[in-house]
């Protein structure tokens, strides 16, 4: 059963630079189709300024779309949003505490915001508390919070009134390695227990290990959805990475060499080599090192990995997106 269903969903912004300029319109999002299943974590991957925030808050009601169609939860976006966020939970990038309350009072405003009664409340903010072990400062002003413990008490919110489906946008964006390994496993808890998480990230560690099934967006479209094992075997091979001397122009010749090898399907350039995808690493490599030791190109650095997210975005789109630039 699908949770959430989208059909050719867009957002278009007039933007004006400068003083006196004309309105340029910007797509941000050019015709979004997917489908998030019942109980599922599903990642939204890309870089910055790809889309990602956009479509989700248009899905969590926060935005209108420009046209398309949307069911969220059994309801018409455009038709029905207030059953849509009844139903829904939503964690924004910075939070939606009030700092100069206790961690307890922000569960107990946000839940009587939704209409449970005190008793109700009280009872659901302990549940919390516990559940995500706030208790050793709930009772502080949150303005006193570490990075780490914002986010758990932000997912806290975002879960006070039992909802069907929680958004969580970019929540791990600069946290530790520890509070992020601590995050994911509270996301992990919560689709265990029902929860269907639809979580946008531009972390490829984060989209491996947490999705159940991911899509792609780049430049407002949505290029690949899957798996996050079904789409590294889109690469079929292995990934070999060699480094050269760049003055001497050997990366050049190393990848004219290696492109014509019946065990290389692709040869890309790299900031300082070349990236290979290749068939059978373990067997590729010793002939690769030969070959170009016989041609006298030595290398200066050499790896090999099982093809990565990074290496299925940058198949699909032409550019990697760890190099991405901001606000893209």
């Amino acid at each position: 059963m699908n949770i959430i269903e989208t059909q050719g969903l867009t957002k278009t912004f007039k933007s004006r630079v400068g003083k006196g300029k004309e309105a340029k319109v910007v797509e941000a999002v050019k015709g979004v189709d997917m489908q998030v299943r019942q109980g599922e974590i599903f990642g939204f991957l890309g870089p910055n300024g790809a889309g990602k925030s956009t479509t989700m808050r248009m899905l969590a009601t926060l935005l209108t779309p420009t046209s398309g169609h949307a069911i969220v939860v059994g309801h018409d976006l455009a038709i029905a949003p207030e059953q849509v966020r009844e139903r829904i939970g939503y964690v924004g990038q910075a939070g939606g505490t009030e700092e100069s309350l206790t961690g307890m009072e922000n569960l107990m405003l946000q839940a009587q915001l939704y209409r449970l009664s005190y008793a109700d409340a009280k009872k659901r903010a302990d549940l919390l508390i516990d559940k995500l072990e706030l208790a050793q400062f709930a009772t502080r002003l949150v303005k006193t919070y570490s990075g780490g413990q914002r986010r758990r008490l932000d997912l806290a919110m975002g879960m006070v009134h039992h909802p069907t489906l929680l958004f969580l946008d970019e929540p791990t964006t600069g946290l530790d390695p520890q509070s992020r390994a601590r995050l994911w496993e509270e996301v992990r808890k919560l689709r265990d227990e029902g929860t269907t998480i639809f979580i946008t990230t531009h972390y490829l560690d984060e989209a491996d290990a947490l999705a159940d099934r991911l899509a792609i967006i780049d430049g407002g479209r949505i290029v690949s959805e899957g798996t996050p094992d079904a789409l590294k075997r889109q690469i079929g091979g292995d990934v070999i990475s060699l480094g050269f001397d760049a003055q001497n122009g050997a990366r050049d010749r190393a990848g004219d060499l290696l492109r014509a090898q019946p065990f290389v399907r692709e040869v890309r350039q790299a900031e300082h080599g070349i990236s290979l995808i290749v068939e059978g690493g373990d067997s590729a490599l010793p002939n690769v090192l030969r070959l170009l030791d016989g041609a006298g190109m030595p290398i200066q650095t050499v790896s090999m990995a099982r093809p990565s997210l990074d290496d299925v975005f940058l198949r699909l789109t032409g550019h990697s997106l760890r190099e991405a630039p901001e606000g893209a």
